[in-house]
């Protein structure tokens, strides 16, 4: 095993002499299983400490001490030792499990000389079971009360923690350590305060149940666990991956209520396409090909349209090999669904419910706060594109666009020629807003400006303008033909395509669109992107999916498909301000990488789909 420190190598020697005291004691070190029990409680209620918290701490079902006393409750409780004392023949000790914790009471004559020697050797972080009854202590804490029979020991040695556990009173709160070392996160930060938990209570504490023993219990209980991981409140890790299986559960839940079938697709391909994004590569042996880790389901999923699945959808992890920020993990979860027979304005009323109903579902309310921010999931705005440029152009600049000036290349570029110059930007500032437009204008202005270029120019300005306000939720529709190899043209404006994102909390959350499904323009938009490939861009397709265009003719109905990211989308139902906070084990840099590899690597290209 590695070691961090010294220190921590003499830590584990003293425990490995502590598990072998242990055993002198005829105590297994490493039994295989506790079997929990409570009056009332079965395996299927789920874990039993939450499920004794509901039962006798709730509002609804609080139960005295005078109760608990006249009608004693034995329980036999497992958990890992998050707070223990010992005064003289007694002790208190706090257990967790499933991220609720409850405290025992722990007395040298009611559980016997063996067990309390037993005790003494019990370290933070230490698994034990406990068998005994439930009590309140006079601070009104439910607590149990640790006792053995001829045929049960009162405490039963579960597992060691054979390093130490972080500073009780500061948790796990380096950052990169919290990603590195979830498993620690997870237990050490679930909402309590370790400095609360360790409080001695203000008066001693006569123990009911041992009439005339005075003892100071580890005070009040502990705090419920808060919605946040930001703030002032303590951060609770594990509600924010709770919430994220409620997120898939209510996801599924909608889908499967409106006729959609949830299927799976191939994760290593031959063609990596469905989205602009450089791909992970990799080779199978025995086929003597190379493959790649899908960027996107999305043509393997259109042709099952093509086969009459009508409605499919799939929730999917999908690998891109690009940067990493606070919204880009290599590795990310996301929903894909299409439905035959629709277009990109039917999947914008639909994505509403989604949002409304997975709220709903996932904490009870339509309202949500990120990043400081309170947010209405149940208020939508819709613009076009051109109509966020022009509603969010900064009143620096002298003059405003019109619609005609973004509807194509000699608008767009007259209009870049006039005022590109006429405003002033820092030059320091690497985030100033007016700096990055002048940029984008400038570009324009030099290069020249294609009608097959200058949707990715509107691109540019709308993500530099516009994308920082979108707080509240809001649509963004029709997007210029450039930048949307796969999506149905509109009728009247053969530059811009039926596609729309949706934008919450400051950033893309889910891209849509109608699908194209005429095979001749798919074939020839597929060649495109072969020659873009050829010019040095490295998110293009590096090849032709002929299957692909030939299951365009077979027929695919008009259909519209959407991707949503699910990190991404969690992020706002939790408040966590970075992707890394609800993905369990984020990509992180060996530690051994330098700094300079590290500035050499800040900045990343990303694709453009929502992770």
């Amino acid at each position: 095993m590695h070691f961090d420190s010294e220190f921590e190598q003499k830590l584990y020697q003293q425990r490995q002499e502590k598990l072998q005291q242990i055993a002198s004691l005829g105590h297994a070190i490493y039994p295989n299983s506790f079997v929990s029990s409570a009056e009332g409680w079965t395996e299927f209620e789920g874990a039993l400490i939450p499920w004794l918290k509901r039962q006798y701490d709730s509002p609804d079902a609080h139960v005295s001490g005078e109760q608990l006393e006249a009608d004693r409750k034995p329980v036999a409780i497992a958990g890992r030792i998050m707070a223990i004392r010992i005064q003289g023949k007694a002790g208190f000790a706090q257990l967790q499990q499933a991220g609720e914790r409850i405290q025992i009471y722990v007395r040298k004559d009611d559980v016997g000389e063996n067990a309390f020697a037993l005790y003494k050797l019990l370290d933070l972080g230490d698994h034990i079971g406990v068998r005994g009854y439930l009590m309140r202590t006079r601070t009104g804490e439910l607590t149990v009360h640790v006792t053995s029979t001829p045929d049960e020991p009162g405490i039963t040695f579960l597992a060691k923690a054979m390093l130490a556990l972080p500073d009780k009173y500061h948790g796990l709160e380096d950052t990169e350590l919290r990603y590195r070392q979830r498993y620690v996160d997870l237990f050490m930060n679930t909402g309590h305060s370790a400095k609360q938990a360790d409080k001695p209570a203000a008066n001693p504490t006569t123990n009911p149940g041992a009439p005339g023993l005075a003892v100071a219990d580890l005070g009040e209980a502990p705090q419920p666990p808060t919605e946040t991981t930001t703030g002032e409140s303590p951060r609770n890790v594990r509600a924010v991956f709770v919430k994220r299986a409620a997120v898939l559960r209510a996801i599924r839940k909608f889908f499967d209520t409106r006729g959609y079938l949830e299927v799976e697709t191939p994760m290593m391909q031959q063609i990596a396409g469905g989205a602009a994004a450089r791909p992970f590569t990799t080779h199978h042996n025995e086929l003597e090909i190379d493959l790649f880790l899908r960027i996107a389901p999305e043509l393997y999923l259109k042709r099952l349209v093509v086969g009459g699945l009508d409605r499919v959808y799939e929730i999917n992890r999908n690998f891109r090999n690009e940067g990493v920020s606070t919204r880009h993990n290599p590795e990310f979860t996301m929903l894909e669904f299409y439905q035959a027979y629709a277009n990109y304005h039917d999947l914008m009323n639909l994505t509403e419910e989604l949002i409304k109903f997975v709220a709903m579902e996932v904490n009870g309310s339509l309202i949500t706060h990120f990043n400081g921010n309170e947010i209405n999931l149940g208020n939508w705005t819709k613009l076009s594109m051109r109509e966020a440029i022009i509603k969010f152009w900064p009143s620096e600049v002298v003059e405003t666009p019109t619609l005609e000036d973004l509807s194509d290349a000699a608008g767009l570029k007259s209009f870049a020629a006039r005022v590109a110059m006429s405003f002033s930007a820092s030059p320091d500032d690497p985030d100033n807003l007016l700096r990055l437009l002048r940029t984008a204008l400038l570009n324009v202005k030099h290069y020249e400006v294609t009608p097959e270029n200058y949707g990715t120019f509107v691109a540019e300005i709308f993500e530099t303008v516009a994308e920082p306000h979108l707080i509240q939720p809001t649509i963004i529709y029709d997007f210029p033909l450039a930048v949307s190899p796969l999506s149905k043209i509109k009728p009247s404006e053969p530059d811009w395509v039926e596609r729309f994102e949706f934008y919450i909390g400051g950033f893309e959350v889910g891209n849509a669109f109608s699908e194209l499904n005429d095979p001749v323009d798919q074939h020839n938009r597929f060649a495109q992107q072969l020659e873009q490939k050829e010019r040095g861009d490295e998110e293009a397709m590096s090849a032709i999916d002929e299957d692909y265009v030939r299951a365009l003719g077979y027929g695919l109905p008009p259909t519209a498909g959407e991707g949503i990211g699910i990190d991404r989308l969690t992020m706002l139902l939790t408040n966590s301000s970075s992707i890394r906070d609800v993905i369990l084990f984020p990509l992180m840099r060996p530690r051994q990488k330098t700094a300079e590899q590290v500035a050499q690597k800040e900045e990343q290209p990303h694709g453009e789909s929502a992770e």
